[in-house]
């Protein structure tokens, strides 16, 4: 379906969760498709960079207490008015998940294409995703549970160093990418990072073996079970230095990892975008750490890569037929400031060849960036404004 038709359809979208950056990148494709955008933001919340792009139609408040209602109440507005049921896109978890619980409330006046409450208990439990994983011989990392009556200290002994400690859904106490786990190199660490996540999660947190290789990661967009796009991208570099989220990446093809997260999609009937994370052994292989089943941190590479994820959640969300599927091209690309705090924290660490590949990526126009936008630069100013006002990284 071309821009034409669209405009005679007329259709609009709206986007929640306007504060985080991969919010602008989905902006930015619909907008560019001749969608109307509608961008939504909590009260709360202070210059959302989403609300700065030229991609937006309207922005709209809402209110902290009552968001639930507030969102409904604007999804009848539209569709009153329109006398068509706008496509509802939720960029955060939380929003997704109100979403989801709610979607009955939400259907009869919003197109949606989103998991299942039960889909996404699932696919954030890192315990179950790895149980699942096994069935389907997806390959997973070592994990380590205690026996039954076996103590603290006994445990602690066996497992080998380096390892991995991580709560079964870290996100469910607001814990961030980066505090989501602990690499441990010894029993004291070990310890140490155990007793933590037990004390947020009151149960035992995951221990697995630690996989030193190449990380990876492929992303989806589904509908009851069946795929529609794929993308595949290596973490060239990140931040923090050891686990944290990708501060530079790049668009590959990866036909295993594909299959691999087709055949799990397959298996629970999945609806909507995730992301599936891989990571390597000491062998080269990949084994399949988590599954964020949401908007992920690298969902700008979807654009920057000239793929059609937005637009075609959009038209699956609309009962709209898809466009002609434009295979992701080969494409890197960079968050600033994140990967200038990416290369420092290479060079603490002994590695300073990948301070010189920042500088290097930084210098070659070839190179994309993930906010920043020559035809629409006031969402990037934005992001750095409130990044100095906060000292964070969304």
């Amino acid at each position: 379906m071309d821009n034409l038709m669209l405009g005679r359809i007329a259709m609009t979208a709206i986007v929640t969760d306007a504060h985080y950056r991969m919010s602008v990148s989905l902006i930015r494709d619909l907008a560019d498709r001749g969608v109307r955008v509608v961008a939504c933001e909590k009260a709360s919340i202070k210059n959302p960079v989403g609300f700065a792009s030229r991609g937006v139609l309207r922005c709209v408040r809402l209110p902290e207490d009552g968001y639930l209602d507030a969102l409904l109440d604007l999804c009848r507005e539209i569709a009153k008015q329109e006398e068509k049921k706008p496509v509802l896109l939720p960029v955060g978890a939380k929003t997704l998940a109100l979403l989801s619980e709610h979607r009955e409330r939400f259907s009869p006046v919003a197109g949606l294409c989103i998991a299942t409450p039960t889909q996404l208990a699932l696919l954030n439990d890192k315990a179950a995703v790895s149980s699942l994983a096994q069935k389907l011989s997806v390959p997973v990392p070592e994990n380590f549970e205690r026996k039954s009556g076996e103590n603290l200290d006994a445990f602690f002994s066996r497992v080998p160093l380096p390892c991995a400690v991580k709560p079964h859904c870290g996100e469910t106490f607001g814990l961030t990418a980066a505090q989501r786990y602990r690499i441990c190199r010894t029993k004291e660490a070990l310890q140490e990072a155990f007793s933590h996540f037990q004390a947020i999660a009151q149960e035992d947190p995951i221990v697995q073996e630690y996989l030193p290789g190449e990380a990876f990661g492929c992303s989806v967009l589904a509908k009851d079970g069946a795929v529609y796009r794929t993308i595949c991208h290596h973490r060239l570099r990140e931040y923090p230095v050891s686990g944290g989220p990708s501060s530079c990446c790049e668009s590959i093809s990866r036909p295993d990892l594909c299959a691999y997260a087709e055949i799990i999609v397959w298996e629970t009937g999945f609806s909507g975008l995730a992301m599936f994370e891989f990571k390597c052994g000491a062998d080269g292989a990949p084994r399949l750490l988590e599954i964020n089943p949401r908007v992920w941190g690298t969902f700008p590479l979807t654009r920057a890569s000239g793929s059609d994820f937005a637009y075609s959640w959009f038209c699956l969300a609309a009962n709209l037929p898809l466009p002609e599927e434009q295979p992701a091209a080969p494409v890197r690309m960079v968050y600033y400031p994140a990967d200038f705090a990416a290369a420092l924290g290479y060079l603490r660490s002994g590695k300073p060849g990948q301070l010189f590949a920042v500088l290097r990526d930084f210098i070659n126009p070839a190179v994309k960036n993930g906010i920043g936008d020559k035809k629409d630069p006031a969402p990037a100013r934005a992001y750095f404004r409130n990044l100095f006002c906060r000292g964070g990284h969304k």
